[in-house]
């Protein structure tokens, strides 16, 4: 079978959006004003792109940290979260802004915030580029969404199928095309 790939938002669009959300981010974490530390976070590998582009918009002082996670169960029992990769930083009593590239069942995302949370960290945000909810199953709500995506496989700005197309600079829909 031959991939394709259309595209369903531009490299303007997001970029456009990214700023958006940036200046949304600026003036909340502005209005706390109580000197705590912020700390970026970025769930690898999907969130890369966003993450950066969002990071380079935001004119508050962050601190930049990285998370590899996973959950894992058989099909009778909801799967534990794996942590491949946990923060350096400690997060306790500062502000977590969470960055990810889509929320689709919400499984290892609801595990990771709880995760997080126990940290004792000042607060949690969360900022996703791609929100599916029509693929959720467990009760995950971003604090900030770039776009809402309809129940397509979606590759691209670091989105990927097989390791690939996370180089793409838009979101694009991912297709299967028989060859003769």
């Amino acid at each position: 079978m031959k991939e394709k790939v259309d595209v369903l938002i531009s490299e303007e669009q997001i970029l456009k959006r990214t700023k958006e959300i940036a200046d949304e981010l600026n003036k909340h974490f502005k209005s706390l004003d109580d000197g705590r530390d912020i700390v970026l976070v970025c769930i690898l590998k999907g969130s890369v792109m966003f993450f950066s582009e969002l990071a380079k918009r935001l004119d508050i002082p962050v601190e930049m940290d990285f998370v590899i996670c996973s959950s894992y169960g058989d099909s009778t029992t909801p799967g534990a979260l794996k942590i491949q990769k946990d923060m350096d930083i400690s997060a306790e009593g500062k502000h977590i802004l969470l960055i990810e590239d889509i929320v689709d069942t919400g499984r290892t995302l609801k595990r990771l915030i709880e995760y997080l949370n126990a940290k004792n960290p000042a607060s949690l945000t969360l900022c996703t580029l791609l929100d599916k909810p029509d693929r959720r199953e467990y009760p995950v709500q971003a604090d900030h969404v770039g776009f809402v995506v309809p129940d397509k496989f979606v590759v691209g700005f670091g989105l990927d199928y097989a390791q690939r197309y996370r180089n793409l600079p838009y979101i694009g829909v991912l297709s299967f095309i028989e060859q003769a």
